[in-house]
């Protein structure tokens, strides 16, 4: 392991057991301004990870000592905020979908290049929002309220822990509610407007965030007014006004 950069600058951390890739991923980090630090074992990934301030992880997933889906979720469960990005040459598309499903951001397959790898940073780094200066309006529909400038969620009385890509969908929805939201868009607002990578993306973090939004719903002391996030085959996505709770 070593770590290399300013400590004012965007905080990587590769979690690569190849020799050749990691000295240029790390090389060409270090010399487009980022701060580096380089492990070759999930464990040792882990470790660092709860050590260092860390913005960023370049997870390969073939590690010699633990599988990385599984350090992906670990990370994620931890490390809510940190930006995942996945190196594989796992190229079929269930891998890939169980990676984003494990609490990715983004995947790139290898071989790869540096240049690309530096697009997709900057795509996800301009997408994350800064602090917010002051606190703003939260926005609440049935019994769901979204503190958008604070990036907290409730669901009645219960705070619902969404992941950063999840809460800034919801995000996006909640602003235009009741209004049909293309695919396109979506991608634009929370991904990047210059995005690439496929669009499956979208589909797998929006189903993660229903099963969160559920998961509180069933487990709230009392009834809940949870809003729709419904599916417009061919377009996009609707938040639609919760149903009567006695509805059937």
């Amino acid at each position: 392991m070593r770590t290399t950069g300013a400590k004012d600058t965007v905080s990587v951390l590769v979690i690569e057991d190849d020799e050749v890739i990691g000295r240029h991923v790390e090389a060409g980090l270090r010399s487009h301004g980022y701060a580096v630090t380089w492990t070759r074992t999930g464990g040792s990934g882990l470790t660092e990870a709860d050590r260092l301030p860390v913005d960023v992880v370049l997870l390969d997933l073939g590690l010699p000592d633990v599988d990385g889906i599984d350090v992906a979720r670990q990370l994620r469960d931890e490390h809510p905020d940190v930006l995942i990005l996945i190196l594989t040459a796992r190229s079929e598309e269930i891998d890939v979908i169980v990676g984003l499903d494990a609490g990715a951001d983004d995947y790139l397959v290898k071989p790869f290049s540096l240049t690309v790898l530096l697009a997709r940073l900057r795509a996800h780094l301009r997408r994350r929002p800064p602090a917010p200066a002051g606190p703003g309006e939260p926005v609440r529909i049935g019994d769901l309220t979204v503190d958008i400038a604070a990036r907290r969620c409730r669901l009645g009385d219960r705070e619902v822990e969404l992941r950063p890509k999840e809460f800034e969908l919801l995000a996006v929805l909640v602003r235009h509610p009741g209004e049909a939201v293309s695919r396109e868009s979506l991608m634009a607002e929370v991904w990047d407007e210059n995005w690439f990578g496929p669009t499956k993306t979208l589909d797998v973090t929006m189903s993660s965030l229903r099963r969160r939004l559920q998961a509180a719903a069933s487990a709230a002391h009392a009834p809940v007014a949870l809003p729709d996030l419904t599916t417009l085959r061919g377009h996009g996505y609707r938040l639609d006004p919760p149903r009567p709770l006695d509805s059937n």
